[in-house]
């Protein structure tokens, strides 16, 4: 399933995939595949994106 929630709050930083990629130390291709819902990230990811985009777990990655 796509997270559209993930990409949202990146735009609403306006970071690109490859900025939210370097903060949180993985490829662009990861964010991008996390985005399209083809890689589910490890919790320890899940926490550095949420940290990057001052947003909490259940706001990216729950519905």
């Amino acid at each position: 399933m796509k997270n559209l929630k993930l990409k949202s709050a990146r735009a609403a930083k306006d970071l690109s995939q490859e900025d939210l990629a370097n903060l949180c130390n993985v490829s662009r291709q990861t964010i991008s595949a996390i985005e399209k819902g083809d890689y589910n990230p490890t919790i320890k990811l899940c926490i550095a994106i949420c940290k990057a985009l001052d947003k909490t777990l259940d706001e990216l990655f729950w519905e």
